[in-house]
């Protein structure tokens, strides 16, 4: 067992219940409104970063599971009627609820030094919880030889059978531009052209009659198991979670992964706003935010978190050394800008024979 990040975090648990006295919290709340996506997260966020801030500070939470979206938020928001105190939010959504004003701005100094964040896992009103990714993954029972790299998704000769793809042209489009070749700090720039999503729909081309195409992260490692194909796109938590729970004999491919955040924010109106803005510090700490990673396969985004997580598990993770190499972050302001676009060629893409 990996002693240090414990003691750290009752280091860090210490630290945190004497900056709630100082700060002079006359209505500390007894409990905290978290809003999450529920699931896998909910309950690695329980024993990762709720339990330990209600040790050290006495201050419980109320947990609700909700779809995503804005409209509840800016109802609340709207009606000066916040009952949440921390939202979990996809990507689009923290910039968009932070541009409409429906988040709390977070202080300059809330976080300390935050120069080990990986860039753009923080903006002025909410801070990354955690890293997910899109890979690749294949049977090691199937296939002679281990594809290793995003070209081998596209090369049907090589490795002939069928490939599943989500149903969106997010994260697929850049799949295909990668393997066409495309530096991956370049991706969206080309994508952003017309020549650039010809190009990327021109490699979709070359293996669409063996695609099966899936639209819920379940079916991914389904599809999978019960071979309809030879390697899938997937979230990297839900294929690592078919290795250890259900012993299946999947392998990921990072070679062009495709990663995102998930974030914390502190909703306007808030009535525990102060406690809340803590325990967003306090399960960013590199002590603490590393505890996740014992839960479920997802990254903190900090390099400073990544020493304290045991070897065998950081070598499952997107942002470990080894498997972020070519990792290509999605670009959540691109994709609300374009994807309406984007996506009614798609459709219209998937229509034609």
């Amino acid at each position: 067992m990996n002693i240090k990040p414990i003691v750290s975090l009752i280091t860090a648990a210490s630290a945190l219940a004497s900056l709630l006295v100082a700060s002079s919290l006359q209505a500390a709340p007894t409990k905290l409104n978290v809003v999450t996506f529920g699931g896998a997260f909910e309950k690695a966020a329980q024993a990762a970063y709720f339990a330990p801030f209600t040790q050290a500070t006495g201050i419980g939470f109320n947990l609700e599971a909700y779809d995503g979206g804005l409209a509840k938020l800016a109802a609340m928001v709207q009606a000066n009627n916040t009952t949440w105190d921390v939202i979990d939010l996809e990507s689009n959504d923290a910039i968009a609820a932070c541009d409409e004003g429906l988040l709390v701005k977070l202080r300059d100094d809330l976080l300390g030094d935050t120069g080990d964040f990986i860039p753009g896992s923080i903006s002025d009103c909410a801070v990354a919880s955690m890293v997910w990714s899109t890979v690749f993954a294949y049977d090691t029972t199937k296939l002679k030889t281990a594809p290793t790299q995003i070209n081998d998704f596209f090369d049907t000769e090589k490795f002939p059978g069928k490939r599943g793809l989500r149903k969106n042209p997010k994260g697929t489009l850049e799949w295909a531009l990668l393997a066409d070749g495309v530096p991956k700090a370049d991706v969206y720039k080309v994508l952003q052209t017309p020549v650039g999503q010809d190009r990327a729909f021109k490699k979709l081309d070359t293996i669409k009659h063996d695609i099966l195409w899936w639209e819920s992260g379940a079916q991914a490692p389904q599809l999978l198991a019960d071979g309809a194909v030879v390697m899938t796109q997937g979230y990297n938590g839900r294929i690592q979670d078919a290795v250890e729970k259900d012993n299946k004999p999947f392998a990921i491919v990072w070679d062009g992964q495709v990663y995102d955040f998930e974030w914390w924010g502190v909703p306007k109106g808030s009535k525990n706003a102060e406690a809340a803005t803590q325990f967003i510090a306090f399960a960013s700490r590199p002590e603490v935010i590393s505890q996740l990673s014992r839960y479920i396969a997802y990254a903190p985004p900090r390099t400073q978190a990544l020493p304290l997580i045991e070897a065998k598990t950081l070598a499952h993770l997107p942002t470990a050394p080894a498997n972020f190499g070519n990792a290509v972050h999605m670009d959540a302001n691109f994709w609300t800008d374009n994807f309406d676009t984007i996506n009614k060629r798609f459709q219209v893409w998937l229509s034609q024979p």
